[in-house]
């Protein structure tokens, strides 16, 4: 098969699809012929021609419930699913932490990640299988950043990776392939807003460069692929060497 026809009939969803590393998994899956749903709380005006744009507030079980009975009234075919939403604290020392702050972090990057895996997992699981990939971080079972503090990302994105591997043991043998995908720095947006840090970054990873967007839509693109079919309940580093420091 043609790297164009690569995902021909295959439908997916991703979360947090209209901005960042979304945006780019959103585009590459277009690229390779899949029918993509960019699901987002906001941005959905600027997404790439040919994605289908649906609003989700990723805490919200009526939503998730709502886009989800959307998809399949439409088409009963599945859909995989990328979980690329997230959102970080803006160096927050623990101890000073609100925890409403806290509690949203947990909310968008943890609960989120559940309540997605879990509407699009049991649809999946009626059907036959699928695959569903969820963005984790080096932050969360590798390093503890420096300089900023970001205590509840590091802990909501440890949690994803062992909610992953939770869901790949107890779906895999009923053909839903759960996997993670751990990136170091990315060139998006939201690191864009921390561009006094951006140097010191670069200097502790050993590539002494960000990773971009595109790079990690093709690690995403793989562990959905047939070629990955072996992995479950995989957490797929991909820091630059970071965590080699």
């Amino acid at each position: 098969m043609s790297e164009e026809n690569r995902f021909s009939g295959r439908r997916v969803a991703v979360t947090g699809g209209a901005g960042g590393i979304g945006h780019a998994i959103v585009s590459y899956l277009l690229d390779r012929g899949a029918e993509v749903y960019a699901l987002d709380i906001n941005g959905l005006d600027s997404l790439p021609a040919g994605a289908v744009g649906l609003r989700l507030d990723i805490t919200s079980p009526e939503s998730v419930s709502a886009v989800v009975e959307e998809l399949y009234a439409a088409d009963a075919r599945p859909v995989d699913l990328v979980n690329s939403a997230g959102i970080a604290e803006d160096d927050v020392a623990a101890e000073t932490m609100d925890i409403a702050l806290f509690d949203n972090v947990i909310s968008v990057n943890l609960r989120g990640v559940f309540l997605t895996c879990q509407a699009f997992g049991r649809r999946l699981l009626d059907s036959g299988g699928g695959a569903i990939v969820n963005i984790a971080s080096m932050s969360g079972n590798y390093v503890v950043n420096t300089p900023q503090n970001q205590c509840a990302y590091n802990a909501s994105k440890a949690a994803v990776t062992a909610l992953s591997k939770s869901l790949a043991a107890e779906w895999g043998y009923r053909g839903v392939r759960v996997n993670a995908l751990s990136p170091g720095y990315v060139d998006t947006p939201l690191n864009a807003l921390k561009a006094h840090q951006h140097q010191q970054w670069r200097d502790l990873t050993v590539l002494k460069r960000f990773a971009e967007p595109e790079e990690v839509a093709s690690a995403v693109g793989f562990l959905l692929s047939d070629e990955a079919a072996f992995f479950c309940g995989s957490e797929l580093l991909m820091d630059g060497g970071y965590s080699l420091r």
